[in-house]
């Protein structure tokens, strides 16, 4: 017995992966915003905030609290952003408004812009981010690796931003002769 995998099967796993990873970087995201609050609330935890991960930022903090402030706020930005990325994700595959028979729908150019938007977004934090942090060890303070910060990438980021970018406007250019065959017809 021969099992086909079809776009629907292919979709749903994309549908289901789409979510655990959404799910993943929003526990990230609201660690780091937890850690933030907590940082701001009870000083003392700081040490033992980061038990659960392999990011250890105590020595900043006791370093100086405002660039610890500043790393926290940009490895939540940029986890935030992640998440809203893969929930348009999960939307546009949980609302089906993108149809096969009709490919180069504005639906789907929004789609592909938003996701180019929040790409270089998320590139130029974690560019700003590195380079925050390498200016941190500069000046001595021992810090995590940056992949353990959740901030490597970025230039990759801004690579999938202009790829996205092109072919938003690829789809733009098959709505306009989408349109134009269903005027001559």
């Amino acid at each position: 017995m021969e099992i086909k995998i079809t776009t629907k099967h292919i979709l749903l796993v994309l549908y289901i992966l789409s979510w655990i990873i959404f799910v993943g970087v929003s526990i990230q995201a609201g660690g780091s915003i937890v850690a933030a609050v907590f940082a701001l609330a009870k000083p003392e935890f700081v040490k033992n905030l980061w038990l659960w991960s392999q990011v250890d930022l105590s020595a900043l903090y006791a370093f100086d609290q405002t660039q610890f402030f500043v790393i926290l706020v940009m490895m939540s930005i940029v986890s935030v952003l992640k998440a809203i990325m893969f929930y348009l994700i999960i939307k546009v595959l949980h609302d089906r408004k993108i149809s096969i028979a009709q490919p180069f729908s504005n639906t789907l150019r929004s789609f592909i812009l938003n996701l180019s938007f929040l790409s270089f977004l998320i590139g130029i934090f974690c560019a700003w981010a590195v380079s925050y942090a390498d200016g941190i060890v500069k000046q001595g303070v021992e810090m995590p690796m940056i992949q353990y910060l959740h901030l490597e990438g970025a230039d990759v980021w801004l690579f999938m931003s202009v790829i996205l970018f092109a072919i938003a406007h690829i789809i733009k250019r098959g709505i306009e002769i989408q349109n134009e065959n269903e005027l001559t017809i």
